[in-house]
């Protein structure tokens, strides 16, 4: 899922660039709590939507540890 860059003109959301979304796709929209300022810039939004799309792979391949498991091999370094 990758996140839609938007911004409210006149009360209505307005999206930043073109999105090719199927008619009546439901999205659920969040309120950035950042400031302009605080963006990333394009290598960086690149950079991460990278790391969860490889994430994401990881995901569907079943390449993945679940929470518990984690926190005893944390417990087990320290």
């Amino acid at each position: 899922m990758n996140a839609l860059k938007a911004h409210v003109e006149n009360g209505q959301i307005v999206l930043d660039e073109p999105a090719e979304l199927a008619e009546g796709t439901k999205l659920f929209v969040v309120v950035s709590a950042q400031g302009d300022d605080d963006e990333m810039s394009a290598g960086e939004r690149a950079e991460l939507e990278a790391a969860l799309d490889e994430s994401l792979d990881d995901f569907e391949a079943g390449r993945v540890v679940d929470g518990a498991s984690v926190r005893a091999m944390l417990r087990a370094i320290g």
